[in-house]
C-alpha cells in the first residue's frame, strides 16, 4: 500500500518542480511575436519539369538549401512550389535559382 502512494507522491513532485522551472515569457519577448511572423514571406512558384514521384522531394530539397527559407510545400498535381521565407535573408530570385539548377526551371506564380 505504501508504495504505489510512494510513487505517485514522487510523480507529483516531479511533475510540480518542473512546472516551477518553466521558463516564463517576458512582455518584450510576447510583442516581438508579431513583429517575427510580419518577417515572412509566402510565394507560390510555377514548376516546369516535374514527372514522377520524386521530383518534389528534389525541389523541396534544393529550395530548402537557400538560407532564410522556413518551409516549402510541393503541390505535384498542380506543379507548384509553395514557399514561406525570410525576404530579409532570401529571395525570389535566389529560390526560383536554386529549384532550376536542380533541374526544375521555377518561376513566381501569377
Amino acid at each position: 500500500m505504501k508504495r504505489p502512494l510512494l510513487i505517485a507522491l514522487g510523480a507529483a513532485a516531479l511533475g510540480a518542480a518542473g512546472l516551477l522551472s518553466a521558463p516564463t515569457i517576458s512582455p518584450l519577448a510576447a510583442q516581438a511575436a508579431p513583429a517575427q511572423a510580419a518577417a515572412v514571406q509566402k510565394t507560390t512558384f510555377s514548376i516546369e519539369n516535374m514527372t514522377c514521384a520524386m521530383c518534389p522531394v528534389t525541389v523541396t530539397k534544393a529550395m530548402k538549401g537557400v538560407a532564410g527559407v522556413k518551409s516549402v510545400t510541393v503541390d505535384f498535381a498542380a506543379k507548384t512550389a509553395t514557399v514561406i521565407y525570410d525576404p530579409a535573408t532570401a529571395t525570389v530570385a535566389a529560390i526560383a535559382a536554386a529549384s532550376t539548377n536542380a533541374g526544375y526551371p521555377a518561376r513566381p506564380a501569377g
